[in-house]
């Protein structure tokens, strides 16, 4: 950093600099910018960052380190504290006890399972982390959030403040001086002794004195313990608002009463709940909107929580595009052959070209919700339900779907013509046969029956199977966090056998088709929206069926967001 400008560089923001010049680590404009994992909708809206303490240009690569990032802080570089004041990001830190699912909030914040350290032992995080969220529209900084290492021995830190800093100073005075101690560095003694070491809780004081605000991540299981109060009072000390937040509040054990009931008497009123595994997006707008009360200048996060809302609802609609979109492509999907050959062999290639389209529409899902690796986070895909074969008979019990009324399994409808029906008025002998695994038999028209042509489509009740599996599939996304490593750590623990909850809006169409009622279909199995049926005429539609995947999909795609709009519906009456 230039002299020249040191004698000017002044704290202008919100709140006053607050962080000892010799210990201030450059945490505005100093990153290391990390890779993303994969290019996808939510992609703007999140880049994380990581820095260590200290850190110095000279450490990394030119080409990995921002144009205007400073090197190390040393007792001549004072620290310019930046604020949202000044219209900058709001500078969030988020702090608590060692193993409380901090790096877990944040993963699910940024939807990023790459983000930061996971493990289910103390002291993962060892370092400030960094990361931001933008306008996805702008692209403007909204929020940039520090990922700070768990407070590990705060009782032990308040009883060093209390024998080593007068009580007549004000909390940013007595944190000052402990920062600019031997004991926050984790030094020797000149005789070979070591201080006790409260170098992790130095790097959280020193990022909370540089932020604008804190919040403070609870376990929800948790007995409140003194040290947890501990924590409370050193975090009060730096000046700023600190809100709590309750992780793991989704758990049975949590207590959620006798925490806030200690807040309130630290005059802590304003908290809100926040479960990184069992997700839910109104709990984040709650978050936002509760940190918004506690600022004078809240601008930026009435910003962020708009983009944050428009993109949640733009990423529904086109998760119900590429739903609707494989839906249409299965239902077009159409082989011809004569009609003394086998049908067997071309039944099993039809068959495997939809498992094979089904697993890409869910990959599509899962990229969009930014669930891309399974090496990091467990899928939904993992659980049984998933793993089972579509064309299995039992899976379609399982969802309590009925093949068409009057007809053996598989030997159902076609383009409205009853091949039953169509064999006996005819006189054509026996009709064509039910076959096994989920495909339709059926005549186009009477032309193609008299000339010995059958035509192989994928019949409606697999058909209804599908659209059922990926709405399911879904809902499990949009209420999974991005820090659940257990593929049974979902709101919908499917695992094939469990019993879906029964829609009390369906149709009794619907729910005269569903077994006892267990599973929501977003039809009836013999009643297909008139999409669907439209495709059964329009084999062009089908890639499976022309090869042709671009011009298929243009050609279906008036179909495809007309179909979107009913399956969104379905969803929106159902919840």
């Amino acid at each position: 950093m230039n002299n020249n400008n040191q004698s000017t560089d002044k704290s202008k923001g919100l709140f006053a600099d607050k962080a000892l010049k010799s210990d201030a680590v450059a945490v505005e404009n100093t990153s290391l910018l990390k890779p993303t994992a994969a290019d996808n909708s939510y992609s703007n809206n999140d880049v994380s960052a990581h820095y260590s303490e200290p850190l110095s240009s000279s450490s990394l690569s030119p080409a990995l380190v921002s144009t205007n990032a400073n090197a190390e802080w040393s007792e001549k570089s004072p620290m310019t504290k930046k604020t949202i004041a000044n219209g900058e990001a709001l500078k969030l830190a988020v702090v608590g006890h060692t193993n409380t699912g901090k790096t877990s909030i944040l993963r699910t914040l940024l939807r990023d399972v790459y983000f930061g350290e996971v493990k289910n032992e103390a002291a993962t995080t060892r370092h400030v982390e960094r990361a931001q969220l933008t306008d996805s529209q702008t692209g403007e900084v909204l929020v940039a959030l520090y990922d700070t290492p768990g407070l590990e021995d705060a009782s032990g830190l308040m009883d060093w403040l209390e024998d080593n800093t007068a009580s007549r100073r004000d909390g940013i005075e007595r944190l000052q001086q402990f920062l600019a101690a031997d004991i926050a560095q984790g030094a020797e003694r000149i005789d070979g002794s070591v201080y006790q070491d409260y170098s992790q809780e130095a790097k959280v004081i020193r990022q909370v004195l540089a932020s604008d605000m804190a919040i403070y991540v609870v376990d929800a299981r948790e007995p409140v313990l003194g040290k947890y109060k501990d924590e409370l009072a050193i975090l009060s000390w730096a000046a700023i608002p600190v809100m709590p937040v309750f992780n793991f509040t989704d758990s049975q054990d949590a207590n959620i009463d006798d925490w806030q009931t200690m807040l309130a008497r630290r005059n802590l009123h304003i908290s809100t709940r926040f479960d990184s595994v069992a997700f839910e997006f109104e709990d984040e707008m709650h978050l936002w909107q509760n940190l918004a009360t506690m600022l004078t200048h809240s601008e930026m996060l009435e910003q962020l929580m708009d983009s944050r809302a428009a993109d949640w609802a733009r990423l529904y609609d086109e998760a119900n595009i590429i739903i609707a979109d494989f839906l249409l492509n299965v239902a077009a999907f159409v082989r011809e052959i004569n009609e003394d050959d086998d049908p067997m062999p071309v039944l099993t290639q039809m068959q495997e070209a939809v498992r094979q389209s089904e697993r890409t529409m869910q990959n599509k899902l899962l990229n969009s919700y930014k669930f891309y690796d399974n090496a990091v986070a467990a899928t939904p895909l993992e659980l049984k339900a998933y793993q089972q074969d579509p064309f299995d008979p039992e899976l379609l019990k399982t969802y309590g779907i009925r093949t068409t009324s009057g007809a053996a399994a598989g030997a159902l409808l076609g383009l409205g013509i009853d091949a039953a029906a169509l064999g006996t008025t005819l006189g054509l002998g026996a009709a064509l046969g039910g076959l096994a695994g989920g495909l339709l038999s059926n005549t186009s028209s009477i032309a193609d029956k008299l000339t010995g042509v059958k035509r192989l489509y994928i019949d409606p009740a697999t058909l209804t199977l599908l659209a059922t599996r990926a709405m399911d599939l879904l809902t499990a996304l949009r209420h999974r966090g991005h820090a659940a490593t257990d593929a049974t750590q979902m709101l919908y623990q499917d695992d094939g056998t469990t019993t879906h909850s029964s829609n009390p809006t369906q149709s009794d169409d619907a729910k005269n088709d569903s077994a006892d009622n267990h599973s929501i279909t977003p039809w009836p199995s013999h009643k297909l929206p008139s999409e669907l049926k439209k495709a059964r005429g329009k084999p062009q539609w089908s890639s499976l069926s022309s090869g042709k995947s671009e011009l298929a999909q243009s050609l279906r795609m008036d179909a495809t967001w007309s179909l979107a709009n009913k399956l969104e519906a379905h969803k929106l009456a159902g919840d």
